[in-house]
């Protein structure tokens, strides 16, 4: 019995992903030099999940930012631009409190990316979005700096293993051609 704890133990630990926890300092910069990617979970928006009459293109049947969210993401934008990164490409979630998390760090261009959508009231697809995710993070937003995506907890959660507050950029490396690792969090508070 307690080899099966010990063998389930270890399995979860190298399962799961761990955080290198370098300095705010040193995530900022490898952000700008594009060896990492912002991984960022919306500003506040209260609730909890979306109501059952969730329509993708109206986003009043949806759970959406508050004020202090709206700040929260205009409060990102504006360290970004702090560190010397006034542009970066931002891919969002197509809900609309991640399209609107993402314009409001007013740093370039919004563009859609499916793969980032929840799939919290649909958990088969998780694998599926996950692989797709990463996948993408190692060949089309390779070559990108700062590279900023705007998603949901379940993602990042699916992703990482960290559980994201709202507006919290989980900060992944890129190390070659197949892997990725968590170098830390970076959380603004409005």
């Amino acid at each position: 019995m307690i080899l099966i704890r010990f063998l389930c133990l270890s399995l979860l630990i190298v399962g799961s992903a761990h955080a290198d926890n370098f300095s705010d300092t040193e995530l900022w910069q490898q952000l700008k030099r594009g060896e990492a990617v912002a991984l960022m979970r919306h500003a506040l928006a209260p609730g909890f999940g979306d109501p059952d009459h969730f329509v993708i293109d109206d986003c009043s049947s949806q759970r959406n930012l508050s004020a202090a969210g709206r700040t929260q993401a205009k409060q990102i934008g504006a360290a970004f631009r702090k560190r010397g990164m006034d542009q970066a490409p931002v891919y969002s979630s197509q809900w609309c409190r991640c399209l609107d998390t993402a314009r409001l760090l007013e740093l370039g261009p919004v563009m859609p990316l499916p793969a980032l959508n929840s799939f919290f009231n649909q958990p088969g697809q998780g694998k599926t979005q996950t692989a797709e995710i990463r996948r993408w993070l190692q060949s089309e937003g390779a070559d990108v700096t700062p590279l900023v995506l705007v998603t949901h907890q379940v993602n990042i959660t699916a992703l990482t293993n960290i559980f994201p507050a709202s507006g919290e950029m989980v900060i992944l490396r890129r190390n070659g051609a197949a892997a990725l690792s968590v170098s830390g969090t970076i959380l603004i508070e409005p």
